[in-house]
């Protein structure tokens, strides 16, 4: 869980709390997989995909699932754009996980699964379409509030009076290497000490006119949470999705 939801569940009660600083990206490298929420199955900027047979999908499907047939997978899912958030659902776990291996080994990177599969989703009461099947993706990249695009980033990395870049990583990942002219706060310690963030980060101020801090992480999730807990405090903050990897201070930011 994250820092903040630790910090949640001790105020519950909870006493065995572990963190996983490494978050979502070592869980999945790990061969676990992840399970999209309702909220994100019914509204995010996704491509859902239906394994089972089309007939089925004919039938009753979650809105917006694309068909693509298990049998013809491995020849159908090039079609769907390798940056976009996968949701693979069908009525056999067994396919259902050679599909997201499929696409793992291939290079996705954002695939997550309908918890239970398609009985899942009408034992939760999810919402049901029928007709005829889409066999066409159509994805674009939206950026959510508060999420700034990789062309954006890179001007403050050109221009450092542009705005402050703050590293979220651990101090462990910061030791292959930092953007030039970024500074550094792990995001349990920004989390823990919020009140002392302006006397840590240089040029950072509160209040819609402060100096704009772009805050990233190794892929974007760490980044969105550290984002959260600055807009509370009034900071003038904004995070970036994207992944990024240094030696040194070569970064490489890839959308």
């Amino acid at each position: 869980m994250s820092p903040k939801s630790a910090g949640q569940a001790v105020k519950a009660g909870y006493k065995n709390i572990r963190v996983m600083l490494a978050g979502e990206p070592a869980w999945v490298k790990a061969g676990f997989p992840t399970f999209a929420n309702y909220g994100f199955v019914c509204r995010g900027n996704n491509v859902i995909i239906d394994l089972r047979n089309a007939e089925k999908s004919k039938v009753s499907r979650i809105p917006r699932s694309v068909s693509m047939p298990f049998d013809n997978f491995d020849f159908t899912y090039e079609e769907i754009p390798i940056k976009a958030p996968v949701v693979l659902y069908s009525d056999n776990t067994e396919e259902t996980m050679a599909a997201l291996k499929m696409l793992q080994a291939d290079g996705y990177k954002k695939i997550s699964l309908v918890e239970g599969g398609f009985r899942g989703w009408k034992r939760v009461g999810g919402n049901l379409a029928q007709g005829e099947v889409v066999t066409d993706v159509h994805w674009k990249r939206k950026l959510k509030e508060g999420e700034i695009s990789v062309k954006e980033f890179n001007k403050a990395i050109d221009d450092p009076k542009y705005a402050i870049i703050l590293d979220v990583r651990t101090r462990d990942e910061i030791k292959e290497g930092l953007i030039a002219g970024a500074q550094h706060i792990p995001l349990d310690e920004l989390c823990k000490d919020m009140d002392e963030f302006s006397t840590k980060i240089k040029g950072a101020k509160p209040g819609r006119d402060g100096k704009k801090i772009f805050v990233h992480c190794t892929t974007g999730a760490r980044a969105e949470m550290a984002y959260k807990e600055l807009v509370k405090r009034n900071y003038n903050a904004f995070y970036l999705v994207a992944e990024v990897s240094c030696e040194g201070t070569d970064c490489d930011i890839e959308d």
